[in-house]
């Protein structure tokens, strides 16, 4: 068996897995079908391009698992929290970085890596046999030539639901009249700053005019064989959300809680936030508002929210299908196909959502991966961390009869005995804690057998 490790996909999953297994000491080859063929959602030729949000969510290591997740992966030396770090943008408490400087510095890292060769060609089947081990990270967008070969080769039914991608606003075009900067409850970010968001207000009367726009609206049509298809459920399109009731939104993405127009004493019905997009703070995501309308219908209904009546829209929001394998049926707690051992699977097309937990993922499949070549020996990390909460998961703790897509949550991870006694924020800071320590031992135990 060949001791080169082929991976296929260069996004989040794959770029990670190829720089923990190069660091490890094991050659790899990158295959990336972009730009031989693009997809629906990709503009560029990077890898890690992020097609979707420019945000990988909280920060806050303490009490958000997500956040737990970041400062986990940095510990285990991830490229990529190494690029968000370097890249980061104002976000209140969260996480976002400027897409272009993103995915442009973990490709020079992974051009420039002695161990990792880049191969732009489109992989159409499965790796056979005599490559060796490999890694399949081809997230949401496989190709549906490796998609049939993916389904032919699990004997399942593919699953799939759709994701949906927000509109991104000139700030220039944006009125300040009517606008203000403040995060939610004024919570400092990163960065240290307590205004990253730029809110836009309507009045109950613009707001009840907004949803009907929503519902009436003309949408993407869908083809026959996807009308069937499920969204995720953290990802809806607005105007799937709108249509779940008229007060949804204003419970949602457009929550007026925790947000004060200082020109105002009384609270808005509703607010609409954007997240600064680009490094320069031209560019400003519209948070919550991925979308299946068609594209003129976006630009007539969304200059209704007040604040918008001359957006200029650098990007407006679309459609894709996803693609995921049942995980819990199909992966052993290595990420290894049991029917077909020398593959694995990472990312988004394993079952987990985000851009952070397909990453993680990736970091994962890269570490065991690289172990097999070198004749190293590496257990999985243990439950009590969000890698092991998420991995324990997706490769058997689900129930395989209603797998769906899942982001990392505490409601992953073991509970505390009883006898413990901890609730409320003192459980999420202790897990967070329990967390920390027990992945030290994991990492440790890994560089000693290094």
């Amino acid at each position: 068996m060949s001791t080169k490790l082929h991976i296929v996909g260069g996004g989040l999953a794959g770029s990670e897995a190829a720089w923990q297994a190069a660091e490890a000491g094991a050659e790899v080859i990158l295959h990336e079908m972009r730009p031989v063929r693009g997809t629906d959602a990709h503009q560029t030729d990077s890898l890690a391009e992020l097609v979707c949000s420019n945000s990988f969510r909280s920060d806050d290591a303490q009490n958000n698992a997500v956040g737990l997740l970041h400062e986990e992966m940095r510990r285990a030396g991830s490229l990529v929290m190494r690029a968000a770090d370097a890249h980061k943008l104002p976000a209140g408490g969260a996480l976002a970085v400027d897409r272009h400087g993103f995915s442009a510095a973990v490709t020079e890292a992974l051009e420039h890596h002695p161990r990792v060769r880049i191969s732009r060609e489109e992989i159409t089947t499965l790796p056979p046999p005599e490559w060796g081990r490999a890694i399949i990270a081809t997230g949401p967008l496989t190709s549906a030539s490796l998609g049939a070969a993916i389904g032919e080769a699990t004997g399942q039914d593919q699953l799939a639901f759709f994701d949906a991608i927000a509109p991104i606003v000139h700030r220039e075009s944006i009125n300040f009249d009517i606008a203000w900067f403040q995060s939610r409850y004024d919570k400092e970010g990163p960065g240290g700053g307590v205004a990253d968001y730029i809110n836009l207000p309507m009045d109950e009367a613009q707001y009840k005019a907004f949803v009907a726009a929503l519902l009436d609206g003309e949408k993407t049509d869908f083809k026959e064989w996807e009308k069937s298809t499920p969204y995720f459920e953290a990802c809806l399109p607005i105007e799937v959300m709108a249509a779940r009731g008229e007060q949804t939104l204003s419970f949602g993405p457009m929550k007026p809680v925790g947000l004060q127009d200082p020109r105002k004493t009384e609270r808005h019905y509703a607010v609409v936030q954007l997240r600064q997009d680009n490094r320069l703070g031209t560019l400003w995501n519209m948070v919550g508002f991925q979308t299946k309308l068609k594209h003129a219908e976006q630009v007539r209904i969304f200059r209704t929210i007040p604040g918008l009546e001359n957006a200029q829209f650098a990007r407006l929001g679309g459609l894709h299908r996803n693609t995921f394998i049942n995980s819990p049926r199909l992966l052993d707690e290595q990420l290894r196909l049991k029917s077909q051992p020398h593959l694995r699977f990472a990312g988004q097309v394993t079952g987990v959502e985000g851009y952070v937990e397909s990453a993680a993922i990736g970091l994962l499949a890269g570490r065991f991966a690289a172990a097999e070549i070198l004749g190293l020996a590496i257990g999985p990390p243990p439950s009590t961390t969000a890698f092991g909460a998420l991995l324990a998961h997706i490769t058997g703790g689900a129930d395989e009869r209603t797998f769906q897509p899942m982001n990392v949550n505490f409601g992953l991870f073991p509970p505390f005995p009883k006898t413990a006694k901890i609730r409320g924020k003192d459980r999420k800071q202790a897990m967070s804690a329990r967390a920390l320590e027990d992945l030290s031992g994991w990492l440790g135990d890994k560089q000693a057998a290094e």
